[in-house]
């Protein structure tokens, strides 16, 4: 959530592809907001309104999974630890992964990562479609 707005651009790329991009449902909230106010309003959508399970489901339906692994704490494609149980639901469901960004350094769960077999696009979109 803490790109909410390159997701809904990403979601917007995909639609002038024809093909439908799911980004969590609360992305819009999350336009315009400061690292700090996004984390606070995280919290509120996992606590009050099961975001983790609800985005399982969408997981559950979808044909791929894309995750936006930008740089974040200074590490280039950072996986969060929402996004990596999100990559192990999509591993457990058969789902192809794809990293927009490299994988990242991550002491102690850069193996658990590669072991998802995820594809990197480094960026192009059109991988994910093919």
């Amino acid at each position: 959530m803490q790109y909410a707005e390159k997701a809904l651009e990403v979601a917007d790329w995909f639609a002038s592809q024809g093909h439908e991009a799911f980004p969590s449902t609360y992305s819009t909230q999350y336009v315009g907001l400061t690292d700090e106010e996004k984390e606070v309003l995280k919290l509120e959508h996992k606590y009050n309104n099961d975001a983790m399970r609800e985005h399982w489901s969408v997981i559950e339906k979808s044909d791929r999974v894309l995750v936006l692994n930008y740089e974040k704490h200074g590490i280039a494609g950072y996986i969060g630890g929402n996004v990596f149980l999100e990559m192990g639901f999509a591993y457990i469901l058969r789902k192809p992964i794809y990293l927009f960004n490299q994988i990242p350094e991550m002491p102690y769960y850069k193996t658990e990562i590669i072991a998802t077999n995820p594809t990197v696009v480094y960026g192009d979109l059109t991988k994910v479609l093919e």
